[in-house]
This record gives C-alpha cells, structure tokens and sequence, in this order.
C-alpha cells in the first residue's frame, strides 16, 4: 500500500524558517515527480512546487526565492524548505505524489506563521 506521510509542520513567527517533509512509502520512489499544494482558510488548494523525478523544479512566483524543494531518493522523501515565511504561507501542506498514471496524497501538516 502507497502512503505518504508529511511531517514537520508548527508555528513560527513571521520572518522565520521551517522545512516540512513527505516520506513515502510503498513505492519505487526513485521514479515518482511530487509536488507541494497549500491549503490556507477559506482558500483553495495551491500549488507550490513541483519536484520531478530526474530532479528538475518548479515554484509559483508568491514563494520563489524564499523556499526549496529537493528530495533524498535514498531516504523516500522530499523536503519542502521555506523561508522568510510570510502570513499567507499559513496553511496545510499537502504533498502529492505523480507514480506512473496514479495519483497519491498525503494527509497535510499544518504551518502556522504568527506573531
């Protein structure tokens, strides 16, 4: 069974730092492309980047610059490194994993930017 766990989520003031994580597991990860969508309140869901399976990136213009995904094949897991972080980066990350014509999500964690 596919499953995708996000971890690292919490609060942080304005200006700060935080990296959420999506382990996979049940997959040849190796060859999966995973992206990262926010879901703030009242909002739809976004997407925010996009990282393929040979490695290549994408972000929406609100947060390039400020944050970076990668991935570890050898641990099954991408990272989502976010920056500067703003207010409206509040919300539930959801990572979203692209497997041949199959289509996997997580169940998101929640990023709190507050003072």
């Amino acid at each position: 069974q596919v499953q995708l766990v996000e971890s690292g989520g919490g609060l942080v003031q304005p200006g700060g730092s935080l990296t959420v994580s999506c382990a996979a597991s049940g997959i040849i990860f190796n060859i999966a492309s995973v992206d990262w969508h926010r879901q703030g309140p009242g909002k739809q869901r976004e997407l925010v980047a996009r990282i393929t399976s040979f490695g290549a990136t994408n972000y929406t213009d609100s947060v390039k610059g400020r944050f970076t995904v990668s991935r570890d094949n050898t641990k099954n897991t991408v990272y989502l490194q976010m920056n500067s972080l703003k207010p409206e980066d509040a919300a539930t990350y959801y990572c979203n994993l692209h497997y041949g014509t199959l289509d996997y999500w997580g169940k998101g964690t929640l990023v709190t930017v507050s003072s």
